[in-house]
């Protein structure tokens, strides 16, 4: 749902909001990035809060926008796992940003050590 003003027009943050500007979505695209399993169930463990409709709905989003594509796993019954085309991939960079930042102006000091923890360990992963 596009929610550009006329102020906004051709604002290239207005227009990467419109897709990904919300706490779900960026908490999926936070998971995917740092490896974990885009399969649903998964995805809606980890995403404790999130309705199994508007999980579905943020995850139609995301492939119609060509960030994630499903692959899937069983044909019976049909299990689907989700997991990022190459520009859902170039998502992690702007992810891996707002960590960062949450990490120094927002996390406790106890919070900061297991975040880095955690974003160390998706960096392995990722090598």
């Amino acid at each position: 749902m596009e929610r550009t003003y006329q102020t906004q027009e051709g604002c290239p943050v207005a227009a990467t909001l419109d897709v990904i500007g919300d706490r779900w979505t960026l908490l999926i695209i936070r998971d995917l990035t740092l490896g974990r399993s885009g399969k649903f169930k998964d995805l809606m463990e980890s995403l404790q809060g999130i309705s199994p409709n508007l999980l579905a709905q943020r995850l139609k989003l995301l492939e119609r926008e060509g960030i994630v594509e499903r692959h899937f796993y069983s044909d019976h019954p049909p299990r689907a796992e989700y997991r990022f085309t190459k520009k859902g991939a170039e998502l992690g960079s702007v992810v891996r940003a707002m960590a960062e930042w949450g990490i120094e102006y927002r996390l406790t000091g106890r919070q900061r050590a297991a975040a880095v923890a955690r974003l160390r360990e998706a960096e392995l992963a990722h090598r």
